[in-house]
């Protein structure tokens, strides 16, 4: 096979790319490739007591082209690793891309499971998919299997978009679910089942859209949490509607109760799950401590990037432990990221505050925490800025009567600056915020509500403002984390 050659190839145009690389907008703690091009976050595992997360990589440009899989692993969810590239294209089974995938420990090995994408014409846009394996000893250094394709290709219902299979494990069985879309352009995601992982027999389907839930249900992920079944998918093709799918593409989920017997699955309606610019093809892992942690791709398909300039191109998200309550999925970062923390600034306790008060700040790796009490708040809207200079910021704004949370990031690089969404605060608002230094992600009382964006301020110095509108508000908490930098 090519594989060994092809790897050598990327890996050598990847390591001279990175010499290149502007540094302006790099993050200082996310997972980013060390250069040119990544997407959706794939194959999330434990192996041999490691996080191994990979990435969907393009190591020869700056643009999206012929996938290959990029790799990180971390002892601590943290401080994360390079490896090198594990998957290239160019088998006659993967001639044009290995598309997205998972991984599984398999008696000792690290197995990955990924689409094979060839195209019949690249200028018409036709193409088929297939599902193939490959297997390392070492969690580094991955063959590909012999049998490929192993499932080589869809039901006889579906059309030619067949792709990212989420595998795992359900008493001595593997089960593959698939996104899909049928003849008639409806999303929908199918389940295979394995003994061996090599040979699978097609199930069913599994979920399907109702009429208005697009045409193609992109990168599935299925597990149980807090009793309930969760089907992760991202969907193209929803029309927005109020404050909801204004991204071209989103990622939600869909809750109820599944049964292995009948391939049957009782669900609720369909759930956004993250309301920023920026958050797509969420993928999770069950690790050894129980918890079921969440990492997206921090960016969105035909926005503006302007890091192409710099060399580089698309970010991973903070790991997120998933919660379940009545039914929503919450999400928050996981405990690990503390360490990242290194001086603490007390701001201010139980202050009341009547217009604005302003924190000067030189560092633009920080977490934020403001906590305002809203009991008795006399104020129509509440919130925080975080500043540049030169009329720059990133707006959050609480608006009490709409019962909404708004980022607005139009004075930091992003033309469909604003998103809004729903959030009962109660008498309290929470805000927990990373900002990275192309970077904010928003988690709102305890992952009630999660926003995620890409920001590319052109100045880089900030202050962190907070401000109430219409009357008084007592901030209960300001403080801020100065954070390391996992990369520098």
């Amino acid at each position: 096979m090519l594989t060994i050659n092809k790897i050598e190839q990327a890996q050598h145009s990847l390591n001279e790319a990175e010499k290149k690389v502007n540094h302006q907008y790099r993050l200082g703690y996310h997972i980013m490739a060390p250069a040119n091009w990544i997407n959706d976050p794939n194959g999330l595992v434990q192996y041999k007591g490691e996080y191994h997360v990979f990435y969907q990589h393009h190591p020869y440009d700056e643009n999206w082209g012929p996938m290959h899989w990029g790799h990180v692993k971390s002892k601590d969810l943290v401080h994360w690793q390079h490896l090198p590239i594990a998957l290239a294209p160019g088998d006659s089974f993967d001639k044009d891309g290995c598309f997205s995938g998972s991984a599984v420990g398999n008696e000792g090995e690290l197995t990955l499971i990924y689409t094979g994408h060839n195209y019949i014409d690249k200028e018409l846009d036709t193409f088929f998919q297939n599902q193939n394996i490959a297997v390392s000893k070492d969690g580094i250094t991955f063959e590909k299997a012999e049998a490929n394709p192993v499932i080589a290709e869809p039901p006889a219902d579906s059309s030619h978009h067949f792709r990212d299979p989420k595998v795992w494990k359900h008493e001595g069985f593997w089960y593959m679910i698939l996104g899909n879309s049928t003849k008639k352009q409806e999303g929908r995601v199918i389940l295979y089942r394995s003994s061996n992982l090599q040979k699978w027999e097609y199930v069913g389907v599994l979920a399907k859209s109702d009429g208005d839930l697009g045409y193609m249900w992109e990168c599935p992920d299925f597990f149980e949490l807090d009793g309930k079944h969760v089907l992760m998918i991202s969907p193209q093709g929803i029309e927005a509607k109020g404050d909801s799918y204004h991204n071209l593409f989103q990622t939600g989920y869909l809750v109820g109760e599944y049964n292995y017997g009948t391939n049957t699955f009782h669900h609720g309606s369909f759930t956004e799950l993250d309301y920023g610019h920026d958050f797509y093809a969420v993928q999770t892992l069950l690790d050894d401590k129980g918890r079921r942690i969440a990492i997206g791709w921090m960016d969105m398909w035909e926005a503006n990037m302007p890091t192409k300039e710099d060399g580089w191109c698309g970010a991973l998200t903070l790991p997120r432990e998933l919660t379940l309550r009545e039914d929503k999925v919450l999400m928050n970062p996981v405990q690990e990221l503390t360490s990242l923390r290194k001086t603490q600034y007390n701001m201010l306790t139980n202050k009341a505050l009547s217009n604005s008060y302003v924190v000067e700040v030189n560092e633009d790796l920080l977490e934020i925490q403001a906590v305002f009490d809203l009991a008795d708040c006399q104020a129509s809207s509440v919130g925080i800025k975080i500043r540049g200079i030169n009329n720059e910021e990133t707006l959050m704004c609480y608006n009490l009567n709409e019962q909404k949370l708004l980022l607005d990031c139009t004075h930091s690089g992003k033309e469909d600056g604003v998103r809004k969404v729903a959030l009962q605060a109660g008498e309290t608002l929470a805000l927990r915020i990373f900002l990275d230094r192309s970077s904010i992600e928003i988690f709102a009382n305890e992952g009630q509500a999660t926003m995620t964006s890409r920001i590319y301020p052109k100045e880089s110095r900030l202050g962190i403002e907070l401000f109430t509108e219409g009357g008084n508000v007592i901030v209960k908490e300001l403080t801020y984390w100065n954070l390391k930098d996992i990369w520098g």
